[in-house]
């Protein structure tokens, strides 16, 4: 019995030990939707420093546990979730995506915001919601998703540049792009063909004055801020691959052989029937083709060291175009690497990004594809031109036809033009948290941006294109050897001081620091190797620095009132002491309603009023250091004798000293709204902007300069709008996830002054020299239609010759033009959806434009029955059939009844795929998908497409292709 009692007090006096025992814990955490192992978990002890991160396969283990501590996991774009630990030895967690968009992080200029917490127009797209298809540039991945935003590339050529326009663009001669900032680095649109889409995390745009003038002199036309993707705690390995197939899907319309026949057999001379060929040629099946379109992407993230989370990719892209020989190959890597110390005090950030772009860029040959003579063959065996088709007027390569219309297919496979470019971009950010002061923190970002490439194009003697020089009274084709090469840095150097503090009512953080920017350039070119008149050239171009001082404040109230506060002094290169400085503020004010009116509402998730005001800038005008004294020294032909010595003739520039920024204010009121938890979101904006200032072309006094005209700065231009955006999570289950938005902008652009009130014309009509189709005009918007008005018969057929009289002096001039309509839509509409079910998912894009006119000079200027252009037959249109005229000249091709609605619905892609989470044994995952890049548009519009840019002027675009896709995702 004393043994007992003494056993019983034993374990009495060890029951406490035991409670407060020890143990270990592993598991395995995954993705509670799809099953598959999430790596790089944080799983911690609350309130300790134990701690740890899942491996590869999502796998855990943990020691030191006490019965009734709380772990915790998290991981970035996830619901975190805790767990109270009571002896289990194994412990598998599932967990969700986190969509309370309320903590997303927004990225603003020189910082980051809570999106609750932005005060300005700022819109956020993440890699999740991104665009999917074959996205060859960076911009394919958010065209159609932003309100404001509209992106165009002018056509299907393989990696070009795009045209981008936030709410509308500011400036009438000098850039409309936005600013584009990597990672810190702020650049031009042009990299958005040089990054690689896949190592983007995120975008955000920022739209007004408010969120922009932190960026000051180059924020007029908004801001682009793109985040890459970094490193993970665990070794991650991916790799995508991408493989499409691309046809033509879309012709100009234009007589086929056998009808081109028929029409000249009836209203054609004897000659010209003669002149008919016996082929049968669609010359724009000739020169298309199928086209090959792959995309590689092999992606490793770790933690090199144990210490420096590390992300490299490397990525291949060979895009074919639809001309044939065209070509894009692009070879990408990008390092990130992202490590801290001393307990996060310290974070450095290094990103390096290297891009090799090799194109064989084919000549634009539409134009010559839809008139060139169909009853005409591609290959010729009696032709001089390398067995070509050629109008020729004898049987050596000497006796072309000079002004004839070129065989198209010869143009592109006689012609090599190829380029390479190479661009290193990049920056090293040093991130320090004061260790006696933690409220503190001093940034230092310093980037470096360089390009260097060349291009060389080469045109055989024997081809009909050929350059030709003028010998013994003959024009002797020479061919064309022509090389150009050049180089561009970009330097950075950002510093600035963010101090933060949190008390009970009030939270406040201040912004306050220098920005230093250089671009330089330089370049040579041989122009054609094969003429000795023709000499080679270098440049040296002026360099342009860019100085700023910057500061903002946050001030939040009781987490209810948002205040922001920014300044910005900027000074460029670009003018004289004078007028060299800028002042750029804004001030933003925002109102959490739902914090205010309906804190105990389960409905409302989150309304907030947004207003905004501030002053951004413009430098950018294209003329170099325009107000300086420059002369340029004259070629072979501008040169003095002296003995035997020739020199250069010294000859003065234009100039303008009191040449100064162009200045736009914008004022912003907007609305953010979410319900049900988030499920439906979306936002509302109306804006105003007025810039002055304008940099425009206009004439100088007699004799007080070294032209008649050049840049200065009169006049006033005005944007207004609204914009509207809503996301909807129509079914939001562990199986089922079906999200839908929507998004449409209305704008309208107007002209308020010009200089001395004198229109500016300009837009090439392809009716030769200065048949210009386009005006500027006070109290109209940019780039409108400049035309004659067509007069029409009873039965509502157009009269040849009879145009409206609008001046009323009995003459049809210049003078009767008129100003009816121009390019700008009257909505841009944009939807996108994405279905989730367990492991299938499926998704499309669709873009819009409503009411945006286009002249169609494909048709203007092949309406007539006059057969023979340019000395040789040429193919017309069928729309003559309609109109019956006979003779073509500047009145005919700017009528206004080739003006034609350009109005459009666009499907960019279609995709579906299946994942299997647990493939190879569980140690890889992998999604196979399928999809259609631009499988249809919906529109009136008679020519090829009516998203065609150039300012609304259609003389031909190089077509989009229609591709089958075909990929796989895996990941290990």
């Amino acid at each position: 019995m004393k043994t007992i009692y003494k056993k019983l007090l034993f374990l009495l006096l060890f029951l406490p030990f035991s409670v407060l025992a020890q143990s270990k814990i592993s598991g395995t955490v995954t993705d509670q939707a799809t099953g598959q192992p999430l790596p790089g978990v944080n799983v911690i002890v609350k309130g300790t420093a134990n701690g740890a991160s899942t491996d590869f396969d999502g796998n855990f283990s943990l020691s030191n546990v006490n019965q009734g501590a709380v772990i915790e996991f998290t991981f970035l774009g996830y619901k975190s979730q805790n767990v109270s630990y009571t002896g289990q030895k194994n412990l598998n967690i599932g967990l969700s995506e986190d969509t309370d968009l309320l903590d997303e992080v927004v990225m603003i200029g020189y910082g980051t915001v809570k999106k609750k917490d932005a005060t300005g127009s700022v819109a956020v797209v993440t890699a999740k919601d991104f665009n999917q298809g074959a996205n060859v540039t960076a911009d394919n991945l958010i065209n159609g998703k932003i309100a404001g935003v509209s992106i165009n590339a002018g056509g299907g050529r393989p990696g070009e540049v795009p045209t981008i326009r936030i709410r509308g663009g500011s400036s009438l001669l000098a850039t409309n792009d936005p600013l584009v900032v990597v990672d810190g680095l702020p650049m031009n649109t042009s990299v958005l063909a040089s990054i690689n889409p896949n190592d983007i995390e995120s975008y955000s745009v920022l739209k007004d004055a408010s969120a922009t003038a932190i960026y000051g002199s180059r924020a007029s036309n908004g801001v682009i801020l793109i985040t890459t993707k970094r490193g993970a705690k665990s070794l991650q390995v991916d790799y995508n691959i991408q493989y499409g197939s691309g046809t033509q899907f879309n012709k100009v319309d234009v007589f086929s052989a056998n009808d081109y026949r028929n029409y000249v057999n009836s209203v054609g001379t004897p000659e010209q029937i003669a002149r008919l060929g016996n082929a049968n040629t669609d010359w724009q099946d000739e020169i298309y083709r199928r086209t090959d379109f792959i995309d590689n992407n092999l992606t490793m993230r770790g933690n090199l060291f144990k210490t420096i989370p590390t992300r490299l990719t490397i990525g291949n892209t060979y895009q074919e175009g639809l001309r044939l020989t065209d070509f894009l190959n692009r070879n990408t890597v990008s390092l990130n690497m992202s490590p801290s110390f001393f307990n996060d005090h310290l974070k450095l950030r290094l990103a390096v990004n290297y891009t090799n772009n090799r194109r064989r860029n084919a000549p634009g040959v539409e134009g010559s594809a839809i008139r060139f003579d169909p009853t005409q063959p591609v290959y010729d065996a009696t032709s001089p031109f390398e067995g070509f088709y050629e109008h020729r007027n004898g049987n050596t390569i000497a006796d072309f036809a000079p002004i004839a219309t070129l065989n198209p297919v010869a143009t592109l496979l006689q012609t090599n033009n190829r380029s390479e470019n190479f661009k290193t971009f990049g920056n090293f950010e040093v991130d320090y948290k004061f260790h006696f002061l933690p409220e503190l923190r001093a940034v230092v970002n310093v980037g470096y941006d360089h390009d260097t490439g060349y291009s060389e194009n080469f045109t055989s003697r024997f081809a009909a294109s050929a350059p030709r020089r003028l010998t013994n009274g003959t024009l002797i084709p020479i061919g064309n050897s022509a090389y150009n090469e050049g180089t561009g840095t970009n330097q950075l150097l950002d510093a600035y001081f963010v101090y933060a503090k949190e008390r009970e009512k009030v939270s406040y953080d201040f912004t306050a620091g220098y920005s230093y920017q250089k671009f330089e350039t330089s370049g040579s070119f041989t122009r054609n190797r094969f003429d000795p008149d023709q000499d080679g050239l270098s440049f040296v171009g002026d360099p342009t620095v860019l100085i700023g001082f910057f500061g903002r404040s946050n001030i939040t109230f009781n987490d209810k009132y948002l205040l922001t506060l920014s300044y910005r002094r900027d000074g460029t290169s670009r003018f004289g002491e004078e007028n060299r400085w800028g002042n750029f503020p804004a001030a933003a004010f925002a109102w959490k309603l739902k914090d205010e009116f309906f804190s105990e509402s389960s409905k409302v998730s989150d309304l907030k009023l947004r207003l905004g005001w501030g002053i951004t800038g413009q430098q950018d005008i294209g003329v170099g250091t325009f107000f300086l004294s420059q002369f340029s020294v004259g070629d072979q032909f501008s040169q003095y004798q002296f003995g035997n010595d020739f020199i250069g003739v010294g000859i003065p520039s234009a100039r303008n000293p009191f040449i100064r920024w162009e200045e736009t204010y914008t004022y912003n009121a907007g609305i953010d709204f979410g319900f049900n938890d988030n499920r439906l979101n979306g936002s509302v904006d109306v804006f105003y902007k007025k810039s002055y200032d304008l940099f425009q072309t206009a004439p100088f006094a007699d004799g007080s300069n070294f032209s008649n005209e050049g840049a200065t700065n009169i006049g006033d231009m005005s944007v207004k709008g609204v914009e509207f955006s809503i996301n909807y999570d129509v079914v939001r289950t562990d199986n089922v996830k079906w999200n839908v938005g929507f998004n449409a902008t209305k704008f309208e652009r107007r002209i308020d002054a010009l200089a001395l009130g004198n229109p500016i014309f300009f837009g090439d009509a392809g009716g030769g020299t200065g048949t210009t189709s386009l005006i500027n005009q006070q109290g109209f918007t940019p780039g409108s239609f400049f035309v004659y008005k067509q007069l029409y018969n009873t039965d509502g057929s157009p009269i040849e010759g009879a145009f409206g009289d609008l001046n009323g002096d009995g003459i049809i001039s210049a003078d009767d033009r008129y100003i009816f309509n121009n390019n700008d839509p009257d909505f841009i509409l944009g939807f996108s959806t994405s279905f989730n079910y367990k492991n299938f998912d499926f998704g499309f894009n669709l873009r819009a434009n409503v009411g945006s006119r286009v002249l169609n000079t494909t048709r203007s200027t092949r309406s007539y029955s006059s057969l023979i252009q340019n000395g040789v037959m040429e193919n017309i249109s069928p729309f003559v059939n309609t109109t019956n005229f006979e003779f073509q000249n500047e009145q005919s091709i700017l009528s206004d009844m080739f003006i034609e609605d350009a109005s459009f619905l666009r499907m960019d892609f279609a995709t579906m795929g299946y994942t299997f989470p647990r493939w190879l044994d569980g140690k890889a995952s992998l999604r196979l998908f399928t999809g259609v890049q631009n499988p249809f548009i919906i529109t009136k519009y008679s020519g090829l497409d009516p998203e065609i840019g150039n300012n609304g002027i259609d003389n031909t675009i190089y077509p989009r292709q229609r591709q089958f896709l075909f990929g796989a995702n895996i990941k290990f």
